[in-house]
């Protein structure tokens, strides 16, 4: 199968945006590289930038492995991203405002309504709740592949509590801080001000008439695999950490707890997944969300970002309609497409997908983090007959998709620079205005041959660099 390799064309030759750095790789001692790794990851020991993984002994924490070669895109390609990344969210944002509204797009049949009022992540209690501004999905991640057509495709959208720009930020700090002298050769697009966007964002989505909002993170705790990341963007954005204990309803306001008394909180930035956000409408046993909370909401008192109910759009089977809702909604062709999709409830998908097992990734429509995937080229005959048994019994639970050529970038592992697949997952903050930094968390599959980039089944980070010119 071909690749997209990301620094050599077909001849060999050396891309335009990576002219100045393979000239630097080549005059350097790979020993130098294999120091500058070892010191990355004491650094990130130091700092504590881990994660945990589910189902592994408690407590345990990872190092993400931290690739020292950067992926470069030039500033005509990220253009491009950019402007299908803004279109898509701006459909995606006015979707959900429809769903939980006046449905047009379900009674005119451009999606099938069971599809979305049966799905587990839709919200029956926020339909007619106003959001403020309209926006659901204050922040997103889309993740991007490139093929071996040098296209790039969406593989998957992430609007609930998307994840990873903590990495991204401090993937670029190590940059700098090991190849100080690779940033006085090239102009790279800066990323760290993202914390001040995302405050900035916060700020703005308060509620009317509040102007000087109190925003605080609400996490799950420290055992959540993310709980670096939150305690990361709490401290860069200068506003509280807080957990479900430490907030209380009272009079349809949030208060948060102090030392010095209530406080009342504007706006939540909500790393807690919506079944367990208010015990008293959603999961009655969570310890993680806080009693009242959806009261004070409706009432139009406090901003949660992203919205309860976004979910939806995360959902697999809602992704092949995504192009028909930036059609719908704003009157425009993709700008970025999607990648094929054969959906398991439908009858005549679902016989392809069991003819054709063996040449497809199979998916859980829920799935997140690499794991429930069938990856059918690499996959046994048992694995494969496995999966199949699940599509018989289980069809709607699936979706299936080619197997992608995903694009290649040297990286630098121990038998030396080698080629190891990689995605690209940029962040979009929306609000009265649709913001981004240039870039975004590039994940690697560091295992030989391997397409899967999720950090728990093995994947590292590489800094992700947008050139200015």
């Amino acid at each position: 199968m071909p690749f997209y390799d990301e620094m050599y064309d077909d001849a060999g030759a050396v891309r335009p945006g990576y002219r100045r750095y393979v000239e630097w790789l080549q005059s350097i001692d790979p020993e130098r590289l294999s120091r500058k790794r070892a010191e990355a990851d004491v650094a990130f020991r130091r700092v504590g930038i881990t994660f945990a993984v589910y189902g592994e002994e408690a407590g345990k924490e990872r190092l993400i492995p931290f690739d020292v070669i950067p992926r470069i895109l030039p500033a005509n390609e990220w253009r491009l991203i950019e402007r299908g990344l803004r279109q898509r969210v701006a459909a995606l944002n006015r979707f959900l405002h429809d769903i939980y509204h006046e449905q047009e797009i379900l009674r005119l049949g451009i999606i099938p309504s069971h599809v979305v009022t049966e799905n587990r992540q839709y919200r029956p209690q926020m339909q007619g709740l106003a959001v403020p501004g309209g926006v659901y999905a204050h922040i997103a991640g889309i993740d991007l592949v490139r093929a071996d057509d040098g296209l790039f495709y969406v593989l998957e959208d992430n609007l609930r509590v998307p994840s990873g720009v903590s990495y991204m930020i401090e993937d670029r700090k190590m940059m700098m801080r090991l190849f100080p002298e690779l940033f006085v050769r090239h102009r790279v697009a800066p990323v760290q001000h993202y914390p001040d966007l995302l405050l900035a964002q916060l700020r703005a989505a308060a509620p009317a008439g509040v102007d000087d909002p109190t925003c605080v993170l609400l996490t799950p705790g420290a055992f959540n695999s993310a709980y670096f990341e939150h305690t990361f963007l709490a401290q860069q954005m200068g506003i509280d950490l807080v957990e479900g204990r430490d907030l209380f309803v009272q009079d349809e306001t949030v208060y948060m707890r102090t030392t010095q008394g209530p406080k009342r909180v504007d706006v939540i930035y909500r790393r807690v997944d919506d079944d367990f956000l208010d015990p008293e409408v959603f999961r009655p046993d969570s310890l993680l969300g806080v009693p009242g909370l959806l009261r004070a909401y409706r009432a139009g008192r406090v901003t949660l970002a992203n919205a309860i109910g976004t979910g939806v759009t995360d959902d697999k089977s809602i992704y092949p309609y995504v192009p028909s809702m930036i059609r719908f909604y704003l009157g425009e062709e993709p700008i970025l497409h999607n990648v094929q999709t054969w959906l398991g409830r439908d009858p005549q998908d679902l016989r392809y997908i069991l003819a054709h097992l063996p040449e497809l990734v199979v998916k859980e429509v829920h799935g997140s983090g690499g794991k429930g995937m069938l990856i059918g080229p690499m996959a046994s005959t048992a694995e494969i007959e496995e999966f199949r048994a699940k599509l018989r019994t289980q069809p709607e639970n699936y979706v299936a998709q080619p197997t992608l050529a995903l694009s290649t970038c040297p990286t630098f592992v121990e038998e030396g620079i080698a080629p190891r697949h990689i995605d690209l997952r940029p962040f979009v903050l929306s609000g009265k205005a649709v913001e981004m930094v240039p870039g975004g968390l590039t994940r690697v599959a560091l295992k030989a041959g391997s397409l899967v980039v999720n950090s728990s089944q093995g994947g590292g980070t590489k800094d992700t660099w947008v050139l200015e010119c």
